[in-house]
């Protein structure tokens, strides 16, 4: 197996109600079994996922919260509004927003968007990844998949990088159970999660400052399903044993 990644050039600023599948298919050429990366930002401004803090009213928790951490109110609350559960409020904010992914803030960001202006996740980012595939692969008649990412931190390490959080036609875990190793012994445990290592690598390609790539081609890999969604990735209420850890801590 191969791979092949290359950025999309000259896609211009993205704003609300812009057609990404038509910026994509009008500056490149799709294969079959593409695999399209595509930066959460772009999707988010297409979507009119921007607000203003002046347009959000501070309540009793997020004003405590916000003391603690030394943000604005306004900004804990649009966080506190997206969020399914405050898993740690301090020294950082880390919760789970209600599409069941776990990250600092909510994901809100304020870069690569207008002055005065936060950008959210997408809503539903697997049904974004599902729309502009479809309209993909109705503009060019290939089979293609869609990843969907944002940067996240890890808890371990020092550093960002790309992970998935949404996808279309494409599992996001590859499970090796039940296969061999180089000495013949059964695989028990390995499941390898591809999309966000794809993301990883797009990532590479996309930067995180000014370089206006946001959306990067992987060509020669063959992981393209007919369905997948990205809460395959999400441990279960029963398995996740770091939720569990972090809720006895939040009640010391």
């Amino acid at each position: 197996m191969k791979m092949h990644a290359f950025t999309i050039e000259n896609i211009p600023l993205v704003k609300e109600g812009d057609d990404i599948a038509s910026i994509i298919c009008e500056r490149t050429d799709i294969e079959d079994n593409d695999i399209i990366v595509i930066a959460s930002t772009i999707v988010s401004k297409a979507e009119g996922r921007m607000f203003r803090l002046e347009d959000i009213i501070a309540g009793e928790n997020a004003e405590r919260i916000a003391a603690k951490l030394g943000l604005d109110p306004r900004f804990v609350q649009a966080v506190l509004n997206r969020s399914h559960e405050v898993l740690v409020e301090f020294p950082i904010l880390l919760v789970e927003t209600d599409n069941g992914h776990v990250c600092i803030k909510a994901g809100i960001d304020d870069s690569n968007v207008d002055n005065g202006y936060l950008i959210d996740l997408p809503t539903d980012p697997d049904r974004s990844a599902r729309k502009i595939g479809e309209s993909i692969e109705e503009r060019t008649g290939k089979n293609i998949s869609v990843i969907v990412t944002d940067t996240n931190g890890r808890a371990f390490k020092i550093g960002q990088t790309g992970i998935a959080v949404g996808v279309y036609q494409i599992h996001p875990i590859k499970n090796w159970k039940g296969q061999k190793d180089l000495f013949g012994n059964t695989l028990e445990i390995t499941e390898e999660a591809i999309a966000d290592e794809m993301a990883g690598a797009a990532n590479l390609l996309m930067g995180e400052g000014d370089g206006g790539y946001p959306v990067v081609i992987l060509r020669g890999l063959e992981f393209r399903s007919e369905d997948g969604s990205i809460k395959e990735m999400y441990r279960s209420e029963r398995e996740d044993i770091i939720k569990k850890g972090l809720r006895c801590l939040s009640k010391v």
